[in-house]
């Protein structure tokens, strides 16, 4: 049954906004009469792609957050949804007990349009795939799966817990990486500061002398000059750069390469295959275990890569797989992916427990990422530190020693 949004007049002349289910427009409007509401506006909710999808023109579109759900607020409303569902309660009660207590309207109208498709009669992965811009084909295929197995609450449980180790290592990551951010954008302003004011006072104090500047100072009073002068010119040289860079990225071929060279860098290329690799080795445990087949959760495990080399390896064992090459053989066929990767799927072959092992090498893989980066952020805040220690020490060095100079002059 469809489901319409509603703004309509009370007997006491309040507004009130809601969802309501019915027939058709003019059906909505009856129902909404006989409680006493005066219609205002009647809309049908879209089952298909929002407002802001990539249909309308991005001059039409919100501005602000087009999607309703963040990657933590999916990962919050999966569990709240295993929870119902795993409590006993049909799935349409669970979708209006969400719906109910959505704080944020386009959540409830989400989460109204899904409960229509469900009413009417759709599976819950079919109503969810009608939003592939808040769910993406992992969940759909999970879910699907759950429901045809008729355990969707245990499903949905896997599910969320997937999502809030993705946003765990997430989280971690970022944090690993936050400090260190800081301490170098706060540098970089120290630094520009001081060589955009303060050196260019000394060449005011000591224009008038005669007496030749230390070579440190002519250095920073080079540099104090290119920055003042050329500044803009080379932050808008930067932002066209990275721009074009980002352009150029588009195009698959070279996004292929860029990402191959990625993987090949000492100690970041290490932390992008491991991250890749566990989430992979997740998604495809997850996928096993709620019995989808392995060509097809090999397919979505790819899709997860951001990295396109491992994608396109993750594919080579596709096709390998296919043709009948068992998971483990296929996998270690591919350099890029850890040796633990592979292990474990033969493992799991060969005990018959692919999930589980699958499983395990993505908690591994995990762990080892999360070491890494705590490992390297370690090491880069004092020599961050250092750095700016060392570039302000020459700066204040370059306005000292003319003063000193012209001192042992005056003695």
């Amino acid at each position: 049954m469809p489901a319409y949004r509603f703004e309509a007049l009370q007997a006491d002349g309040a507004m009130r906004k809601g969802v309501i289910e019915a027939d058709s427009q003019k059906s909505a409007r009856s129902q909404l009469r006989a409680q006493t509401l005066v219609p205002l506006s009647v809309e049908a909710i879209a089952s298909g792609s929002s407002a802001s999808g990539p249909d309308v023109p991005w001059w039409q579109r919100p501005v602000g957050r087009s999607r309703a759900f963040s990657s933590s607020e999916r990962a919050v409303w999966t569990r709240q949804l295993a929870g119902l569902v795993s409590s006993g309660l049909p799935v349409e009660r669970a979708l209006s007990a969400l719906a109910d207590e959505a704080e944020d309207e386009k959540q409830g109208l989400l989460m109204a349009a899904i409960r229509a498709e469900v009413n009417s009669g759709s599976s819950l992965g079919r109503a969810l795939g009608l939003h592939p811009n808040e769910f993406p084909a992992i969940d759909l295929a999970v879910i699907s799966a759950g429901e045809q197995s008729g355990h969707l609450g245990d499903v949905l449980n896997q599910l969320a817990n997937d999502l809030e180790d993705q946003q765990q290592l997430r989280a971690k990551l970022m944090g690993a990486a936050l400090y260190p951010a800081i301490v170098s954008l706060v540098a970089l302003a120290i630094v520009i500061f001081l060589v955009t004011s303060v050196v260019p006072q000394v060449a005011g104090v000591f224009a008038g002398t005669k007496r030749q500047l230390p070579l440190l100072t002519v250095a920073m009073l080079a540099i104090s000059d290119v920055v003042r002068h050329w500044g803009w010119l080379m932050l808008l040289s930067l932002v066209l750069t990275v721009t074009g860079c980002r352009l150029a990225l588009r195009h698959p071929a070279l996004r292929l390469r860029f990402d191959a060279a990625w993987l090949r860098l000492p100690l970041i290329g290490r932390l992008a295959r491991g991250y890749n690799s566990a989430r992979f080795a997740s998604t495809l445990a997850m996928l096993t275990a709620a019995g989808v087949p392995i060509l097809k959760a090999l397919q979505a495990a790819a899709d997860t890569l951001s990295n396109q080399a491992l994608r396109a390896d993750a594919l080579e064992a596709l096709v390998r797989v296919r043709e009948g090459a068992p998971l483990g053989t296929a996998l270690a066929q591919n350099a890029r992916f850890p040796g633990l990767l592979s292990m474990f799927a033969r493992l799991g072959e060969q005990t018959g427990q692919l999930p589980v092992m699958l499983q395990r090498a993505a908690t591994q893989l995990s762990s080892e990422v999360q070491r890494r980066a705590m490992a390297l952020a370690t090491i880069l805040e004092p020599l961050l530190i250092v750095g700016m220690g060392g570039m302000v020490m020459l700066i204040v060095l370059a306005v000292l020693m003319p003063i000193m100079e012209m001192n042992q002059f005056v003695k």
